[in-house]
C-alpha cells in the first residue's frame, strides 16, 4: 500500500525544526529579519501557537517569500448557496441523535469531462457532516466529507478555524502548499495546520474522502506510557515537503474559512512564492501502512486507543477533543477470546470510516466511502452474523483485516449531525438497527459453565 508514484521530495520526522531552501543561501544567516533579505525576499512569520506558549509546545515557521501574504484585495463573503460548510453546532443547529447512524458511500461526482458533470473543486466539494463546539472559542471539532472532480486552478484555500486532517478514500491528492508539494494517496493522510495556504489537484479525476477539523490544540503523537519508546506511529515516518516556489503572476483567488464561513479575495500573483523557510509549524503526511500495531498476545482485547495515530488533547488529561484511530491489517492470536470488537457503550463519540476492504465487526452494509456514527453512550458492536461466526470459530492465529483499512475519529464531545448529513442528498441506512435484531438470548440457568 506504499505510495510508489510520488514525484516529490520530503524531510522526515514529526515535530522537527526543519530548514529548507529552494535557492542556495535564501535563508538569512544568524537572524530572522535582516534589513534586506537574500534575493530581495520578504520575511514573514507564521505562528501556530501564542508567542508565550512553553518552548516544547511552541510552533512557528519563518517564510521568505517574493511578496508578503498581505498583498491582496479585501475579503468578501461567499454566500452559503455556493458551499456546504458549517461550524454552527448549537442545540438548534444540528441533530443530536442517540440512534446508531450509518451512511452508504457518499456519491462520487461524474468525471469533469462528461457533459452531465458539475465542476466542483476541493473547497466547494466540502460538506460538513457532524461536529461540536465553536471555532471562535477554539474548542471543538467538525467532520467533513469532500467530493470533488476539478483542480483548484489559480485558487488557494486556508482555514483560520482549525487544522485539517484529510483522509483520501478515492483518488490521489496533488497538494501545493506554501511550504512545498505533497502527493497523497488513499491509505495515507495529510495534516494541514490552520493558516497555511494550499491548493489541491486531482490527478485521477473524481475524488472522495474524509476530513477531521480540530479547532483547538494541534495534532500530536499520543503518549506511549508502558509501551515504551517505540511503536504505533513512529516519528521518522512523517514526511514534510521541501521548499518549492512559483513566480506566476495572474489573477489568483484566495478562499478563507473564518468562523465557519467562507470569504474570498483576489490577488495578482501566486501565494506559493516561498523560496525558503524554517520552523516546526508545517504540513505533513503519513503512510498508514507504516503503523506499528500493538495487540494482545494472551487473552481479551486491548482498548482501541492502542490504535491511535494522532491526538488533539483537551484541557483534561487523558481526554481528547479528537483522536485519529486506525484498524490496520494484523494478527489475532488471543486465546479463549471473542476476537471482533466487543459490544460497547462509550462516553466518547465514535465516527467510523472505511478506506478499503471489509471491516471485521460488520459483515455487510459498512462500505468503503461510507461512514457510521455512534455518539455518547449509544450501544454498538458486531452484527449478528459476525457474532455467530466469531463465537464458534476455531481460535488459531489468523490474519485480520488484510486488504482493509478502517479508521475512527473519536471525540469526548457529543457530535451533532448537520442538515446535509440527514438530507436526501446522502443515503442514511434507516435499517441499520436491524444488524443486531437477530441477536437472541442463549441464557440457560441449568447449563454448567
Amino acid at each position: 500500500m506504499t505510495n510508489k508514484i510520488d514525484p516529490y521530495n520530503y524531510m522526515k520526522g514529526f515535530g522537527n525544526h526543519f530548514t529548507s531552501e529552494a535557492l542556495k543561501d535564501a535563508l538569512p544567516k544568524g537572524q530572522n529579519t535582516p534589513q534586506k533579505c537574500p534575493y530581495g525576499l520578504y520575511a514573514e512569520q507564521l505562528s501556530g501557537t501564542a508567542f508565550t506558549v512553553d518552548r516544547k509546545n511552541n510552533q512557528r515557521s519563518w517564510l521568505y517569500r517574493i511578496r508578503p501574504s498581505v498583498c491582496h484585495q479585501p475579503f468578501t463573503k461567499l454566500v452559503p448557496k455556493f458551499h456546504h460548510i458549517t461550524n454552527k453546532f448549537g442545540i438548534d443547529d444540528v441533530h443530536h441523535i442517540p440512534n446508531q447512524i450509518r451512511w452508504s458511500p457518499f456519491k462520487l461526482l461524474p468525471e469533469n469531462n462528461k457533459k452531465t458533470s458539475v465542476e466542483t473543486n476541493f473547497v466547494h466539494g466540502l460538506h460538513t457532516l457532524a461536529g461540536a463546539g465553536d471555532p471562535t472559542t477554539k474548542n471543538g471539532l467538525a467532520i467533513h466529507i469532500y467530493i470533488a472532480n476539478v483542480n483548484m486552478d489559480n485558487t488557494a484555500f486556508y482555514n483560520s478555524d482549525g487544522d485539517f486532517l484529510i483522509v483520501p478514500q478515492y483518488g490521489r491528492l496533488d497538494i501545493t502548499t506554501e511550504f512545498g508539494c505533497l502527493m497523497v494517496v488513499p491509505n495515507e493522510i495529510v495534516v494541514i495546520p490552520r493558516g497555511i495556504r494550499y491548493s489541491i489537484n486531482f490527478p485521477d479525476g473524481s475524488s472522495r474522502g474524509y476530513v477531521l477539523e480540530v479547532f483547538g490544540n494541534h495534532f500530536e503523537l499520543p503518549d506511549l506510557g508502558p509501551i515504551g519508546a517505540n511503536g504505533l506511529a513512529n516519528p521518522r515516518d512523517f514526511l514534510t515537503p521541501v521548499a518549492s516556489f512559483e513566480t506566476k503572476e495572474c489573477d489568483f483567488t484566495i478562499i478563507n474559512k473564518y468562523a465557519g464561513q467562507l470569504f474570498v479575495t483576489q490577488q495578482d500573483h501566486s501565494p506559493f512564492d516561498v523560496v525558503a523557510w524554517y520552523g516546526n509549524y508545517v504540513p505533513y503526511k503519513y503512510d498508514l501502512g507504516k503503523f506499528n500495531t500493538i495487540n494482545s498476545v494472551s487473552f481479551d482485547h486491548v482498548d482501541p486507543s492502542i490504535f491511535t495515530v494522532l491526538t488533539s488533547k483537551s484541557a483534561f488529561p487523558g481526554t481528547a477533543i479528537a483522536d485519529f484511530v486506525i484498524f490496520p491489517p494484523r494478527w489475532a492470536v488471543q486465546e479463549h477470546t471473542f476476537r471482533p470488537p466487543y459490544f460497547h457503550r462509550n462516553c466518547m463519540s465514535e465516527f467510523m470510516g472505511l478506506i478499503s476492504g471489509v471491516y471485521e465487526a460488520k459483515a455487510e452494509g459498512f462500505l468503503p466511502g461510507g461512514a457510521s456514527l455512534h455518539s455518547h453512550m449509544t450501544p454498538h458492536g458486531p452484527d449478528s452474523v459476525t457474532f455467530k461466526k466469531a463465537s464458534n470459530e476455531e481460535l488459531k492465529p489468523v490474519r485480520v483485516a488484510d486488504g482493509t483499512m478502517s479508521f475512527m475519529f473519536e471525540s469526548s464531545l457529543m457530535l451533532g449531525v448537520t442538515e446535509w448529513g440527514m438530507s436526501n442528498q446522502v443515503h442514511i441506512q434507516h435499517d441499520y438497527w436491524e444488524a443486531w435484531k437477530d441477536l437472541k438470548s442463549h441464557f440457560d440457568a441449568t447449563k454448567e459453565v
